[in-house]
């Protein structure tokens, strides 16, 4: 038997009692505080987190660009898309679970999050159909006076789920066979680019239903390897060949207008092999008329999605080059403001943000390790 020296077993017998009472005592239970963001400005952009290295599990993070400031986090589930209502009030995600975190039964819901708690205000459970892709801005987008949410659907065959945010119901599902996505035009049409090369507009009622559907000859995809990945300003929607060709069509009529093409780069950047990249290649800043495009010093044909870090801008209105923006770190995605003292936004591949003010085009600083993978930046 050990025999423990007086003063150690006295320190004993002392704190037994110590840890006796504390485990009867009840402490005070703690509060955890809540912060609410004012309404978003111009400013308030968000970023889509892929999170390459665990998809299940993604995420949209809140910054203020103009303050360089993380604001807050909005949990995703397995890859969601995310889109922005037009009252600057909701963001929409398209998320889904499985019970078993990555297998088992899977749930599909759309959740409106408030823009100031950044919690969820309603969800919505949704048939399994989601297109499961890397994120991209129109594959989940708004009506013009947020009364519908469209959803893209891949199954593998191709069709819209239409949303009434009023009542917080699926209203319809329409079958978009051949085509992709969901590019919104005002309070009742969305258009789809379908695989034969033209772009089919579906245009509805006030109940979500079916009532015209056009097809327009757009481009011709044995010739021209086009970038679904456009950028609009008013409902002019500017698309862009993997070679530097910029194609616009005009959805604001009955039927789109296509209008005329011009190119990013001369004859002579051509041959020195300059050509657009990147994943959310182009952005448009509308109070400026400009867009701006992630450009290719090295063009490949295999290698068009890479990252860049040079920035051309461009005229929309004469289509002509009027300068270069560079950045310090290689971008994939662009965003811009919509204001008249607009930002250029772009994702950097170590998860940082890259900000350019682009009323001086000068590069205002560098948010570092806000996101893991972001694809998308989207902007109130």
């Amino acid at each position: 038997m050990m025999h423990l020296p007086k003063k150690l077993a006295c320190c004993l017998v002392v704190a037994s009692g110590l840890i006796a009472a504390s485990a009867n005592a009840r402490l005070p239970n703690e509060t955890v505080g809540s912060t609410t963001l004012p309404l978003p400005d111009d400013h308030r952009s968000y970023m889509v987190d892929f999170e390459f290295n665990n998809m299940v599990s993604t995420r949209v993070v809140v910054i203020d660009p103009d303050k360089q400031k993380y604001l807050g986090m909005i949990p995703t589930g397995h890859a969601a898309p995310a889109t922005l209502s037009q009252d600057r009030k909701t963001i929409y995600t398209a998320d889904f679970f499985y019970t078993r975190y990555v297998r088992g039964e899977r749930t599909d819901v759309l959740t409106a999050w408030d823009s100031q708690t950044l919690s969820p205000k309603w969800e919505l459970e949704l048939s399994s159909q989601r297109a499961f892709t890397l994120t991209e801005r129109f594959s989940l987008a708004t009506s013009a006076d947020d009364k519908f949410v469209y959803i893209y659907n891949f199954t593998p065959s191709t069709s819209v789920t239409v949303i009434d945010t009023t009542k917080q119901e699926m209203v319809n599902e329409i079958a978009i066979n051949g085509c992709i996505l969901n590019y919104p035009v005002g309070a009742r049409r969305f258009a789809s680019l379908c695989g034969d090369g033209s772009l089919q507009m579906i245009t509805l009622n006030d109940d979500g239903k079916e009532v015209d559907r056009t097809q327009t000859k757009f481009f011709d995809p044995n010739v021209v390897k086009l970038v679904e990945r456009a950028t609009v300003v008013g409902e002019i929607y500017y698309f862009v060949t993997t070679l530097g060709e910029v194609v616009p069509v005009d959805l604001s009529g009955d039927e789109p207008e296509i209008l005329p093409r011009w190119s990013l780069v001369t004859r002579e950047e051509m041959a020195k092999g300059w050509a657009p990249g990147g994943w959310q290649l182009l952005a448009a800043a509308p109070g400026l008329n400009r867009l701006y495009v992630l450009m290719h010093p090295d063009h490949k044909p295999h290698n068009w999605e890479d990252p860049s870090q040079i920035i051309w801008e461009f005229d929309l209105k004469t289509g002509k080059k009027i300068g270069t923006l560079e950045s310090p770190s290689f971008i994939w995605s662009l965003s811009a403001t919509s204001d008249d003292k607009p930002l250029l936004l772009g994702s950097n591949i170590e998860g940082g943000l890259e900000i350019f003010d682009l009323s001086t085009g000068e590069h205002k600083g560098t948010m570092e390790g806000v996101t893991k993978t972001p694809t998308l930046i989207l902007n109130h």
